[in-house]
């Protein structure tokens, strides 16, 4: 089977053994998936199985990969991974209040400067921040930008305060909440994180691993979660082939074609086939299904 399983990833699992747990289910070791998430975050991850997995650098670089998160913030302590995994580093009586917080996320919102964690998948001469931090070594991250589009507080619950956040890839949820006690006068940590949208992968379709293997271990249809190879690229452009064009382009042959050189999706019949990039009004096959 070829296609993509919109996971809802448990908290305490990591992204990777997800996407190898979900392959194995429908019987490939051949998977990818997008956008990983920390450990103890949950929510949405798309993974990709068989073919699908060709698809992933297209949707990575010319489709919409807006995220959204909510995640839960308790002020006063932090550690050094800034979520409740890790050790604390730092304590302090200061609690902001309401309004202060509320005045504080303005100044988040937008194209801005942020330092992702010391803990993270930033590589740093070749090897993973993570790992450096790990060995004891120091670890110094250079700001990068990145772009959020929305950060609201949703409510407060006894110590916890709840956050909304809608941003592009690369954001991380745990700087934020940094940066909220810094310039709120203090600090604090994140007690969860939930993903709720990738790009166009969203929630309410999504399924947990266990449901998945009890389905199957119970000879359920699990097929009728995978959602099509062509799923996530709708921002790209489509060109239709006939059916000779067809196998020509599925033997890596090019094709005259009037069209703005570019990159689009290849049909025929209906049927999605694969990308391909025109320039000078030639079609070149890129990936092919």
């Amino acid at each position: 089977m070829d296609g993509f399983i919109i996971l809802d990833k448990e908290s305490g699992v990591f992204s990777k053994t997800a996407a190898v747990r979900t392959a194995k289910i429908f019987g490939t070791k051949k998977n990818g998936h997008i956008g990983t998430l920390d450990p103890m975050a949950s929510g949405v991850l798309p993974v990709a199985i068989g073919n699908a997995t060709k698809m992933i650098p297209f949707i990575e670089d010319f489709c919409d990969r807006t995220k959204e998160y909510l995640f839960t913030v308790q002020f006063g302590f932090e550690t050094d991974t800034l979520d409740i995994t890790g050790t604390e580093i730092a304590r302090t009586d200061v609690v902001p209040d309401e309004s202060a917080v509320r005045a504080a996320l303005p100044k988040f919102i937008g194209h801005i400067c942020q330092i992702p964690p010391v803990y993270s998948a930033v590589h740093i001469s070749g090897v993973r921040a993570y790992e450096l931090a790990r060995a004891g070594k120091p670890v110094e991250i250079p700001a990068r930008e990145v772009d959020i589009y929305e950060l609201e507080l949703m409510g407060t619950d006894g110590k916890d305060w709840n956050f909304r956040m809608r941003c592009a890839p690369g954001t991380y949820v745990r700087s934020v909440a940094r940066d909220i006690a810094r310039a709120c006068g203090t600090v604090a940590t994140v007690s969860m994180i939930r993903r709720t949208q990738s790009g166009v992968f969203a929630i309410k379709n999504a399924v947990t691993l266990d449901f998945l293997e009890n389905l199957f271990n119970n000879g359920g249809d699990i097929g009728k979660y995978l959602m099509p190879v062509d799923s996530g690229l709708g921002d790209i452009p489509v060109l239709n082939l006939d059916g000779k064009s067809c196998r020509l382009y599925r033997n890596g042959g090019f094709i005259d074609m009037a069209a703005a050189n570019g990159t689009y999706r290849v049909y025929s019949d209906e049927k999605f086939i694969g990308i391909g990039t025109v320039e000078s009004n030639v079609l070149r096959p890129k990936r092919t299904i």
